[in-house]
Formats: structure tokens, sequence, C-alpha cells
């Protein structure tokens, strides 16, 4: 068995080299497997499509279940796992701390703590106290016996609020805070990639996915980006094939989806195994 410490010094070279690397994002104990069946280096957890999963919305689980969930995912593989940590579970400094030391317990060798309040009528903390949490969670990261990868994240791009400038000077900060890897989802263009990366030298992870961006590892990895995460979009991937074959089913009384790309039950318990 690999242990945590390895983990965590895989997870760190990850992040050192420069060939970009895919983090995919699986909801449970299966597909974590049959990702690492694939041949991916490391997972990330979505906290979209967890709580989906739980038949919830997103950031409606809890610490609690997201820990645990975390370290079923950790038990399962031998790869690294960072997680989606939200926004630490909490408004202050002190319980984001808190949050990374118990995301250690949990098996995990990085997390992310993002910027997003939770709350419809100020969605974004302000610089100042968001730049306090990333500090406290970092200083909690350093002190662990093993490497942890913090991931530093700024939410404007998916909250309504795309401006480019005030989210490199949140990623500026946030980098001086102490994050390890820098994140601002939603980033649509090259463009705006770009201007990320040449404003910051942290390594900078991507999300693919979104409506409107298809751009391919290749070209993200000639842009200088290091790691590229998928979120809850392996989730809606295989639940748009769920739909459609229950629609069939339902609206048209056949079957045919259900012979479409379908895998036996020994093929999965292969990758499973």
């Amino acid at each position: 068995m690999v242990t945590q410490a390895e983990k965590g010094r895989t997870f760190e070279s990850l992040h050192g080299r420069r060939q970009v690397f895919l983090i995919p994002n699986p909801w449970d104990i299966g597909t974590a497997r049959m990702l690492a069946h694939v041949g991916f280096e490391a997972l990330a957890t979505t906290s979209m499509g967890f709580a989906l999963s739980m038949g919830k919305q997103d950031n409606a689980v809890g610490r609690e279940a997201v820990l645990e969930h975390a370290k079923a995912l950790t038990s399962a593989v031998d790869l690294p796992v960072s997680a989606d940590l939200e926004n630490g579970f909490g408004d202050t400094p002190e319980i984001c701390a808190q949050t990374i030391r118990l995301a250690a317990g949990a098996g995990l060798v990085g997390g992310s703590i993002e910027d997003f309040t939770g709350r419809p009528d100020n969605q974004i903390y302000e610089l100042e106290h968001a730049a306090d949490r990333i500090r406290a969670a970092a200083e909690a990261a350093k002190a662990l016996p093993f490497p942890f990868v913090l991931t530093g994240r700024a939410e404007n791009f998916l909250h309504g609020r795309p401006d480019l400038k005030d989210t490199i000077h949140r990623l500026q900060i946030y980098q001086e805070a102490g994050a390890d890897v820098l994140y601002a989802p939603g980033l649509t263009t090259k463009e705006e990639i770009a201007q990320v990366l040449q404003s910051v030298d942290r390594p900078v992870n991507v999300l693919m996915g979104m409506p409107g961006v298809r751009l391919t590892v290749e070209e993200l990895s000639a842009l200088g980006v290091r790691r590229i995460s998928v979120g809850s979009g392996l989730y809606r991937v295989a639940h748009a094939a769920f739909l459609r074959a229950a629609r069939e089913m339902k609206q048209a009384g056949t079957f045919g989806a259900l012979f479409e790309e379908k895998m036996t039950g020994r093929e999965i318990a292969k990758f499973l195994s």
C-alpha cells in the first residue's frame, strides 16, 4: 500500500514538472478506481458531482459528509487525491485551517479553498478576508508531516463577476498568502488563461468542460498550464447517457441506448479489481 506521505510527495512532484497533467474528478469509489485503471496520475473530488449523487445541490452536503467521501476515495486507490473543500466550510480563517487538518486526516494530500461565500447577497469574500483564509489554510498545510498541495480559488467567473483584472489580483494575493496552486474556474478563452499564467508564478489549474471552451491538452500545455481538471464534467456526461436511455424507454418503448457503448458487467469488474 502506498503511504500518505508517498502520495503527498508524488502529488507535489507532479506540479513541479513542466509537463501538464490531468486530474479528473470521480464521484464515487467505482469511478475513482476506473480512472486509476485508465492510468491517470492523480484524482480530485468534485463537490457538485458528489452532491448531485447524494440528491443534493452543490455546497449543501456539509464538511463531515465531504470528508467521509474523501476518505472512501483515498482508501480505494493508490493515487494522490485532492479535494474540493468548497469555502473551507466556514467563514473564518480558523475554520479553514481546521478543514485542512481534517482533510489530511481523511487521507487527502491536496485541497482547494475558494472565495465564494455561499450567500446570494454577497457572493465573494472581501479580498483581505479571503487572503487571511488562504493564509491560515496554508499555515495548517505546511505544518503537516507530509506535502499537502493547497489550491487557492478565485470564483468571480462562476458567480456573475467576470472581472479578469480583479480575478488576477486575487490570485496574486492568494499566491502571496501561501497557495501552492492557483485556480480561477470559468475562464473561457486562450487569452484569459494566458493573462492569468503571465501574472502569477505558481502552477495554474484550468477547468475544462465549461460551455464554449474547447481547448485540447496540447493547446493548454503550450500556454503553460500545469494542471487540468474537469469538475463535474464526467458526472454530467454519465448522467446525460443515463437520461437518454431512460427517456427512450419511456417515450419510444425501445432500448437502443442500452446497446450503445455498453460495457458488460465482467468488463466493469476488471476496472474495479
